[in-house]
């Protein structure tokens, strides 16, 4: 039994990801505002490489049944119903709704796991819910990697402390379990900083450029842990919420 931790997708290779169980995690913002769309009703979301090319999906859906939601620099798209804020993402806003997303980080990091058994989208707002998945499936057998989502193709700090909780969570009184040098160094970092994880955001580079850019609120919707508790796989290119038409 393996837990592996990436920094990013640029090392990734398909032995790391093949037939394994993959959580990927974009504390902020991709990985909170879909847990929080699918809460909030999103009938699915699409994770799209670029705007041309969830402009282009939509075209395939009826109006008013899709919401094109995405970020470049942080800030909501031209012409894009919604940002990758997860206070936008509201149930006004996308219940039934599918929901096309493209971010920076987060929708890249999910395109880029392809052939893993299963892949689950992973952050601090539904910690217990993914861990305890993730952690059913070591026992029964299965290698797990947490993908970090990074910040433009650079190692991100909230996504390593996160990763680093879910080491601990997954590993925790199994015996046997074997890691890779980065989910020590992620679990070390989540020592650091613990539940304080308004301190750890104001040390991350994405966190002060958040604050800087209007979007302070949302660092407190990403740190509000188990405040959406639900699982969110990605399968046949979609994220839909696991459910009991979707069990594993």
């Amino acid at each position: 039994m393996r837990v592996d931790v990436l920094f990013g997708v640029q090392p990734l290779t398909p032995q790391d990801v093949q037939g394994r169980v993959v959580a990927v995690i974009d504390v902020l913002r991709a990985s909170t505002t879909i847990a929080t769309s699918l809460v909030n009703g999103a009938k699915v979301i699409i994770p799209m490489e670029s705007s041309d090319d969830a402009i282009m999906r939509s075209k395939q859906f009826e109006r008013g049944a899709y919401r094109l939601a995405g970020e470049r620099r942080m800030l909501k798209m031209e012409g894009f119903d919604l940002g990758n804020s997860p206070l936008e993402h509201t149930r006004e806003a996308v219940d039934g709704k599918t929901v096309l997303l493209t971010t920076t980080n987060g929708t890249k990091a999910l395109l880029a796991v392809q052939g893993a058994r299963d892949v689950v989208v992973a952050s601090y707002v539904n910690l217990t819910a993914v861990s305890t998945m993730l952690r059913t499936a070591l026992r029964g057998g299965a290698d797990v990697t947490l993908v970090c989502s990074g910040q433009d193709r650079q190692f991100a700090l909230e996504d390593a402390a996160c990763a680093g909780r879910y080491v601990h969570l997954i590993a925790r009184r199994l015996t046997g379990v074997e890691s890779n040098d980065a989910a020590f160094a992620a679990s070390l970092i989540d020592k650091k900083y613990g539940d304080n994880l308004a301190r750890m955001f104001s040390a991350a580079a994405h966190g002060r450029a958040l604050t800087a850019a209007g979007f302070g609120e949302d660092l407190i919707a990403c740190g509000a842990i188990d405040s959406y508790p639900v699982i969110p796989v990605y399968q046949d290119r979609q994220i839909t919420m696991l459910g009991p038409d979707r069990e594993r």
